[in-house]
């Protein structure tokens, strides 16, 4: 149960740790560049070979005021154990050596395509980390949206809109004891590219041909440890007159406290384009109290109070209104 053991990074710093100077770096690079979730979660090495075990204390041991001459009976704390789940990504990119070989620009043109499988992967993951169903599909990882369904679900708080034209709004503390990325024991974090160099290739006929292949692989899950770190406004509405999450900034503010602790890790703004393009203008008005611009690493981020928004295009526009249970 002990979290001292535990050692979560980012996908760099995990990259920069096993492999210095090599593939990965180069990898997790262009993930960065593309999506800002994977780029702020945090990962741990899973205690299981198929993912990470957890305890949670769900009771605390009672206590007793007691009299001269009278006992006091013994108690202890109850405890349960979760167990969250890895999922294999995998891909193959393969390629007509004699087209790869034109003009003798083989590796431009074998990174060309290295470059569609990353984005492609990137993508799903975002999506996995917000809508990954275990239940639907078990091969997958369970993300955020499972866990947080209903409109009266703990941490989670309605905005009230209708409809389909839906979207939501996370607020993530990551952390140790908080919520992390794992992938399996034994294994290594973020997306692995193996070379596999000239194989022969069959067409649709069974024809041969030489070719180059790429093998793709991600194993990957999510850990919510603490299920209080983690905050959802959902039914935003993203078309019609309604669709202004600002218009309303206590819905913010009771998201905001509903997180228990700040200082216990790293904590983070998620939503699609709709939604933080409405929170860059507003961090923009000098008369607004609640929403500021700060530089992060040259480019300007808006914040709710200390809390940085990010973007995440992974998280729909189209999300089903979220009902009470």
């Amino acid at each position: 149960m002990a979290t001292k053991s535990l050692i979560a990074f980012t996908l760099a710093e995990w990259a920069k740790r096993l492999d210095p100077g090599g593939k990965v770096d180069k990898i997790v690079e262009l993930l960065n560049q593309t999506n800002e979730i994977l780029e702020d979660m945090l990962f741990v090495e899973g205690n299981l070979p198929t993912g990470h075990r957890t305890t949670i204390r769900t009771g605390l041991p009672s206590v007793t005021w007691r009299k001269y001459n009278q006992g006091v009976q013994s108690s202890k704390s109850k405890t349960a154990q979760v167990d969250d789940t890895c999922g294999m990504c995998e891909a193959y990119g393969d390629v007509d050596k004699a087209l790869a070989d034109l003009n003798g620009n083989t590796t431009a043109f074998r990174l060309s395509e290295d470059k569609s499988h990353i984005e492609s992967m990137n993508q799903e993951m975002a999506t996995k980390a917000i809508y990954g169903d275990t239940i639907g599909a078990p091969e997958e990882f369970l993300g955020f949206g499972p866990r947080y369904p209903f409109s009266d679900a703990p941490n989670v708080i309605d905005s009230g809109g209708t409809g389909s034209n839906l979207t939501s709004l996370w607020m993530v503390v990551w952390g140790e004891d908080t919520t992390f990325g794992i992938f399996p024991k034994g294994s290594k974090a973020g997306l692995q590219i193996s070379d596999k160099g000239q194989v022969t290739l069959y067409d649709v006929n069974g024809g041969k041909y030489e070719g180059y292949s790429t093998h793709y692989k991600w194993d990957i899950g999510l850990t919510v440890r603490d299920w209080r770190y983690v905050v959802r406004i959902c039914n935003i509405a993203t078309t019609g007159s309604t669709n202004n999450i600002l218009a309303d900034p206590t819905i913010m503010i009771d998201a905001y406290n509903t997180l228990p602790n700040m200082k216990i890790g790293n904590p983070v703004i998620y939503c699609n384009k709709t939604v933080k393009t409405q929170f860059d203008k507003a961090a923009f008005d000098k008369n607004n109290a609640y929403y500021t611009s700060r530089e992060v690493f040259g480019r300007p981020v808006p914040h709710f109070w200390e809390m940085p928004i990010k973007r995440s295009d992974a998280i729909l526009n189209t999300e089903s209104q979220l009902v009470p249970e």
